[in-house]
């Protein structure tokens, strides 16, 4: 097939999301939980990805290169072969768009797993896939369990390329996995943003933007800001502030026009994030607001917020991937940027001042993969995005990640004349 037909069948796919938005919508909220409003935002994005790839299909080249001696060298972008991708539950259609668009566009093919949630729109966008008129087995959507269908995933000799978006934990079991076979992997795993707020910051606006980074999707997010880290003169306000927010934010029905927060993915999450909140009261953090459980049906969670937080508690240092927003107290740029530094993860990262040295300074300092000035979580699908340390291997999204879809061949010919 032709580069250009590849994006031609990409676009055809775009708007065949678009013609499905709501009921793919509709899906994710009925596996997730997720408000609507939020899963149409999610559909959006994945078809701005499509879209933005498919204009890519034709447009990987190689270059030539002027070697010594009477030689033609020129390298080949060839597809890396067969991609094997797993994705999570937090944001189903997005992230499976997102391993499959540059799939399509490079001229890989993959097996995808979606989490065994929330398969169903990934299920869906199968059918999309086909009828939109891509051969049969360029996409195949295989719903498993992780310990069953991820593991032959990763272990199976014939895939090339691991793409997996999850936890740190399971990120450590794939390296392993893809080791015997030397598969190149691509993960995007845990998180322990920092978002640190300068005393002469834009109070309300850093404070509404660190109410949203730690409580975004229920906080069911890699790179929420989790760890916000207030300047001492503003401290007491700033707590106070992020309180009224966390009360204001509507928890219920996501179907219902104006829900924020539907309940948590499942038992097993929604009781590891009571079982942190518990740990937050032990080791001697202020609960400010929240906490509980809301009802006695379903696994919704009041929006909780923590001060007084040291470096050392639990809630501080894991990923709890819940509506757990951490206050730390700080007084210096020295000491936030050495303390914001001070764990295993690095996906992302946010300052709030008004000084622009000041926040260069801290972003060059912070060790994240993603960092943003007086905003947080402010994706394009044109930023590429990944971790440090051990949030992860590779880049997504961008010119960026088509690379980890490609490899380099280099040709080499002998020819009787000298060319440059």
């Amino acid at each position: 097939m032709d580069a250009s037909e590849r994006g031609r069948l990409m676009y055809k796919l775009a708007s065949l999301i678009e013609e499905n938005a709501d009921y793919i919508a509709r899906l994710d909220t009925l596996d997730n939980g997720k408000a609507y409003d939020s899963a149409m935002g999610d559909v959006s994005a994945a078809i701005n990805l499509i879209r933005y790839y498919a204009g890519y299909a034709d447009k990987i080249h190689g270059k030539h290169i002027p070697a010594d001696g009477k030689l033609v060298s020129f390298t080949r972008r060839e597809p890396a072969g067969v991609v094997g991708a797993i994705t999570p539950w937090n944001y189903p259609i997005l992230l499976a768009c997102q391993k499959i668009a540059p799939v399509l566009c490079t001229g890989c093919t993959m097996v995808l797993k979606p989490a065994e949630q929330t398969p169903l729109s990934a299920i869906y966008l199968g059918s999309l896939i086909a009828k939109a008129g891509f051969p049969p087995g360029v996409v195949n959507i295989v719903p498993g369990y992780g310990e069953t269908a991820g593991d032959a995933l990763t272990h199976h000799p014939d895939v090339r390329l691991i793409s997996f978006t999850g936890s740190t934990e399971v990120g450590q079991l794939i390296v392993q996995a893809a080791s015997t076979n030397i598969k190149v992997t691509c993960l995007e795993l845990g998180g322990k943003s920092p978002l640190i707020i300068f005393a002469d910051a834009d109070f309300e606006k850093a404070a509404e933007c660190a109410h949203e980074a730690a409580m975004v999707n229920h906080g069911q997010c890699r790179v929420a800001g989790t760890r916000t880290f207030v300047q001492a003169p503003i401290y007491d306000k700033m707590v106070q502030r992020l309180k009224e927010l966390a009360e204001k934010r509507k928890v219920g029905d996501p179907f219902v026009k104006g829900t924020i927060q539907g309940p948590q993915i499942d038992e097993v999450q929604f009781k590891k994030i009571l079982d942190y909140i518990e740990s937050g009261k032990k080791e001697g953090a202020r609960l400010v607001t929240g906490g509980n459980r809301i009802g006695k049906q379903g696994y919704f969670i009041q929006p909780t917020v923590f001060a007084d937080v040291t470096d050392e508690m639990k809630i501080a240092r894991e990923e709890i991937f819940g509506p757990v927003q951490s206050i730390l107290r700080f007084e210096t740029e020295e000491e936030v940027i050495r303390r914001a530094n001070a764990t295993h993860y690095g996906l992302g990262g946010g300052v709030f001042t008004s000084d622009m040295d000041k926040a260069m300074r801290v972003a060059q300092a912070v060790q994240a993969g993603s960092f943003w000035i007086n905003c947080y979580c402010a994706l394009s699908v044109q930023n590429p995005g990944g971790g440090y340390k051990m949030s992860g291997i590779g880049r997504e999204l961008g010119k960026c990640g088509l690379e980890e879809y490609l490899q380099t061949k280099v040709i080499c010919m002998p020819i009787s004349h000298k060319i440059s």
